[in-house]
């Protein structure tokens, strides 16, 4: 199949695209070069923390870090996927992006966007479990279901993606090249067609269901479930104790779907490249960057994990 994509748009293959971005805003190019770059930064070391404690730190050795581990590693390789070629297009006057660099990075923001839909709603399965079967958790969440429960996530994601992202390219663009977006995402290619596109955002909406509207319902089903035993229990203490287990995966969750209801279940002729630009923005450098300090912030076990590896650091020096 990615054969046919390439021998379709052979003369793109070689020219690639123009990812116009924010060069229409020159003197917001260079502000936005020094943010992009502080937030990658930022999600880079915060995940490849929260990775080394999951692993060092033997209390972390439970199922609700393991898929954090996970979310992590997710996080880094979606901003990894995406940012480099954001931050050589802010910084000089050259805007292109080959063909091949294009299908790649589209394939993988899909993919990866994805798989963090189907794992977050794993993670609501999880504190459901943790919450609501407290005496049953380790036989519910066992290592072997974990592991099974985390493939399906990363082969939802990419098996979704091996379906869009061939069917994305191969439009016919009558010699288009100018992306009006500063990645190579679908809302974007999809407008850039010179045929009709219903056929395909039909396509992408049925996707959509199974890949972002049934997690969330799975989520929402979780936390109704959730909010029901927090409220049996009579001391509040305990009451406290379950909402602090939950409130960090809530902001997470509603942080990503917010953004991503808004940018993949809108037809494409209502959608403003503007907004778009700037909400793409924001869940590929702020959310990232920002859900490590969520969890960290607002999680005892984490922050004593962190105070624990410092604290060996400091006696072995």
């Amino acid at each position: 199949m990615w054969l046919q994509v390439m021998e379709k748009e052979n003369t793109s293959s070689f020219e690639g695209f123009i990812l116009v971005g924010f060069s229409d805003r020159p003197h917001l190019e260079l502000i936005l070069f020094v943010v992009v770059l502080s937030f990658y930064l930022l999600t880079l070391l915060g995940n490849m923390t929260i990775i080394l404690l999951s692993a060092l730190d033997s209390r972390l050795h439970t199922p609700m870090y393991f898929f954090l581990a996970n979310l992590s590693f997710l996080d880094m390789c979606f901003t990894t996927g995406s940012i480099p070629q954001m931050l050589y297009n802010l910084w000089g006057p050259d805007k292109t992006i080959s063909y091949v660099g294009c299908a790649i990075q589209l394939y993988f923001v899909l993919a990866l966007g994805g798989v963090e839909c189907v794992l977050l709603a794993v993670m609501a399965y999880d504190r459901y479990a943790a919450v609501c079967k407290p005496l049953h958790y380790t036989v519910i969440m066992h290592p072997r279901l974990c592991g099974q429960l985390a493939s399906v996530a990363w082969l939802s994601g990419f098996g979704n993606s091996l379906i869009m992202a061939p069917q994305t390219l191969m439009l016919p663009r009558c010699g288009h090249r100018r992306v009006d977006h500063f990645l190579c995402e679908m809302p974007a290619l999809i407008g850039m067609a010179c045929v009709d596109t219903m056929a395909l955002e039909a396509l992408a909406f049925a996707l959509a269901i199974f890949i972002i509207l049934a997690p969330l319902i799975l989520i929402l089903i979780s936390y109704g479930y959730i909010a029901r035993a927090v409220f049996r229990i009579k001391s509040a203490a305990g009451r406290r104790k379950a909402f602090n287990t939950c409130s960090s995966h809530l902001i997470v969750v509603s942080l990503f779907y917010g953004t991503i209801i808004y940018m993949y279940l809108q037809p494409a002729n209502t959608y403003s490249q503007d907004q778009g630009k700037f909400l793409t923005l924001f869940y590929t450098i702020v959310t990232p960057s920002v859900n490590p300090l969520i969890y960290t912030l607002r999680n005892k076990d984490v922050k004593e994990a962190v105070k624990k590896v410092l604290g060996k650091g400091s006696i072995e020096v």
